[in-house]
């Protein structure tokens, strides 16, 4: 028979693991909040040059004078950088979790959509943090210009970056990755949140993911491809 101090342990673990997949789920909420806005905003290329640098302009102006310049990027970046800590972090320790918990490994491995999508789910969220931190390099932090032109155009450094094709590749392919983590891991977050108790909700959940995911991800891959058929010029 097991022991109580057992039976606590294991209470325990339970609700360890329970807390990790709720912060898990708010943090990627989190995320997906941003991602819908940047996708917003992203699709300003389309009005053109002006109505695109005076996005980029008002997001540094935003709440002045409340906020100093850049207040609000500023918040929004710690934001997104404590949220993807935890993020990742809960991801490595209900990873690691599994494992230890999988004493035997098994003789047989049987590939189930389950299995699947919890290794896409992995190998996804590495490719998408590594086309972060390119990202922020490409249009933020270093502000990299491919085509060896000027940084200091928001507009201008967006279509000589997506002139590129290799570079529109490898967006398109973080795009896809992106739209597939979001997919399950909108499903995943409302069905940890409690929001799929029955099948109705959880059918309609299902319709909900794929629907954002969709559009984010198609909203997302619109410009590169707009801009590399030279339909977005300078």
């Amino acid at each position: 028979m097991a022991t109580t101090s057992t039976l606590v342990k294991g209470t325990r673990g339970v609700r360890t693991t329970i807390a990790l997949k709720i912060l898990m789920a708010v943090s990627g909420l989190l995320f997906l909040a941003f991602v819908a806005l940047h996708m917003y905003g992203n699709l300003k290329a389309f009005a053109g040059h002006d109505a695109y640098n005076e996005y980029a302009h008002h997001l540094r102006t935003f709440a002045e004078p409340m906020l100093p310049f850049g207040g609000l990027l500023f918040v929004t970046r710690v934001v997104l950088v404590l949220s993807l800590v935890v993020h990742v972090g809960c991801a490595v320790a209900l990873w690691r979790r599994a494992q230890a918990a999988r004493t035997v490994p098994y003789v047989v491995k049987k590939h189930t959509g389950a299995t699947y999508a919890s290794r896409l789910m992995r190998w996804g969220g590495v490719t998408i943090l590594l086309f972060i931190v390119w990202h922020l390099l490409n249009f933020t932090i270093g502000k990299v210009n491919v085509s060896g032109g000027p940084t200091s155009d928001p507009y201008d450094l967006v279509v000589d970056s997506f002139q590129v094709w290799w570079l529109t590749l490898i967006y398109l392919a973080a795009m896809l990755m992106l739209g597939a983590h979001l997919h399950h891991g909108i499903w995943s977050a409302l069905q940890t949140l409690g929001l799929t108790p029955h099948a109705r909700s959880r059918r309609l959940a299902k319709q909900a993911a794929f629907t954002i995911a969709l559009v984010i991800s198609v909203g997302f891959s619109l410009v590169p491809v707009f801009v590399l058929a030279g339909v977005i010029d300078k």
